[in-house]
């Protein structure tokens, strides 16, 4: 049996044989003694707790004759696979299981809890995506574009002795000075924004930054205003904070700016790949909103996520970049364009914000791990990241091009959103398919799809899904979307 304390009050109210019954009842149904597995001898268990072994020996014979132990000639007593079977103390005592009679229920923590986000309606993905032929998901990489040697070249270089007072200490609050310096030097100026370094803080991925923003900015009278469909996980994080959600369906250029954005204190947008439609908005469009946000009085949150994925001309300048109020709060991540386990992005905004958030982000996890940090500035500083990017550039836009194609060709009746790039294609059967179903069925088939239900807040659309290209062969495009058009016609 494993190594595990067992306390015994000698002056206490029970017994030492009551209490040590108590005590190896808790670990068999808990799972912390496995079945089938042999416990310490009664010498030895009466040796280490200092009892009497006649005092183990009626405990053992005890639980034996309840059903928790059974016994092997000469070999021991071993725990009853049946009993552990059951799992918890009410599924042992439904059963007629003995338990100790002063057991106590387990808590009930729905009367506990101030707030449910298990019961927010998330993005799902199967953990098994790579084993399926026809993978259409979002936000997962393609591990045959990533550059392993290189990266691993900087991880090497970030852990040896030079760089160790870097990486290994406690920073408190503060980032990776070169990480910084390569976000503000390297990163950000493609994006048309230049800042300094007091006006940026890296962040456990776009979610973090996202979190730390509505823990400052929205209380339960805030109103926010948020894209429809638009990003599940951003509108699942307002909402933890206020009932106040406002949505606006989103045109062909994004988010509409009009009357409707009345009473806003924050607006969230992604402005660059509206998620999921990857609409653009243009430049013009963006300058409306930035002068109703200084008319109205209200915060703009910029979810930058897809910043260099453009096939279509030149990537449009920021909104942050057009911003000279500080009311635009930019937040960019790596994972997306290095992969999803990094977790690493980062957050742009006035000085004031940015010490406000770095001191929250202390009191939640201090600082994003250092090591991490320095092995993706090496990782830009080398050169590597912009070799990936149009590494990645070439592949997703061929990828695009025949996603593009194989809708036209299989799926006419749909239509399919054709942005400016991104990695996804968001497809509207206009009310002829239920895509839940669809993405059920096809799954059946070996193919993953997003049914786009999950994106909408104030409609119950379930005629649009979302294909992902950013991890399945191109080989495997075409013949994967002819697959699930004849699915749709069934369904």
């Amino acid at each position: 049996m494993r190594d595990f304390l067992i306390n015994l009050e000698r002056d206490g109210a029970k017994s030492l044989q009551a209490q040590l019954r108590e005590v190896l009842v808790s670990a068999i149904l808990s799972g912390h003694v496995e079945p089938g597995e042999k416990l310490p001898s009664t010498r030895h268990l009466s040796q280490q707790l200092g009892i009497s072994r006649n005092t183990a020996v009626m405990v053992y014979q005890g639980l034996t004759d309840d059903g928790y132990l059974r016994t092997s000639e000469r070999s021991g007593y071993f725990v009853n696979e049946t009993v552990l079977e059951m799992g918890m103390y009410q599924a042992a005592k439904a059963s007629g299981v003995t338990v100790p009679d002063d057991a106590v229920e387990p808590i009930d923590w729905s009367e506990k809890l101030v707030k449910r986000p298990s019961r927010q309606s998330n993005i799902k993905k199967p953990r098994d995506w790579r084993s399926m032929p026809y993978p259409f998901i979002y936000g997962q990489p393609d591990q045959s574009l990533f550059p392993i040697t290189d990266w691993r070249d900087c991880v090497y270089k970030a852990m040896g002795k030079k760089w160790l007072d870097e990486w290994s200490q406690d920073t408190m609050d503060n980032d990776d000075p070169m990480l910084v310096d390569q976000i503000r030097n390297r990163i950000l100026p493609r994006r048309g924004i230049f800042v300094g370094e007091d006006q940026i803080l890296v962040t456990l991925g776009a979610q973090q930054a996202l979190y730390l923003a509505a823990s400052l900015l929205i209380g339960p009278q805030t109103r926010v205003v948020v894209e429809e469909p638009g990003y599940a996980d951003a509108r699942n994080i307002f909402a933890l904070r206020t009932d106040n959600i406002a949505s606006i369906p989103v045109s062909r250029t994004g988010l509409p700016i009009d009357e409707r954005l009345a009473g806003a204190d924050v607006v969230y947008t992604t402005p660059s790949h509206q998620l999921p439609t990857t609409v653009t908005m243009p430049t013009e469009q963006r300058k409306q909103l930035l002068a109703e946000a200084q008319a109205r009085d209200f915060i703009v949150i910029e979810d930058d996520y897809e910043l260099e994925t453009n096939y279509v001309g030149k990537p449009l300048p920021a909104l942050k970049s057009l911003d000279r109020a500080g009311r635009v709060l930019y937040v960019g991540s790596f994972s997306k364009t290095l992969f999803p386990g990094l977790r690493l992005g980062f957050v742009v905004a006035s000085p004031d914000l940015i010490s406000e958030m770095r001191a929250l982000r202390r009191l939640m996890v201090r600082h994003p791990p250092t090591n991490n940090q320095r092995s993706t500035a090496f990782f830009l500083s080398l050169g590597y990241y912009d070799v990936f990017v149009r590494r990645l550039h070439r592949a997703y836009k061929e990828r695009w091009t025949q996603m593009g194609q194989a809708l036209a060709d299989f799926l006419p009746q749909a239509d399919a959103v054709r942005g400016m790039g991104g990695s996804s294609y968001w497809v509207s059967m206009d009310g002829r398919v239920d895509t839940d179903l669809l993405a059920k069925k096809a799954l059946e088939s070996g193919i993953f799809i997003e049914p786009g239900s999950v994106y909408f807040q104030g409609q119950d659309r379930r005629d649009a899904f979302r294909l992902g290209f950013s991890s399945i062969d191109s080989k495997m495009i075409a013949p994967g979307i002819e697959k699930l058009a004849a699915i749709a016609k069934v369904t």
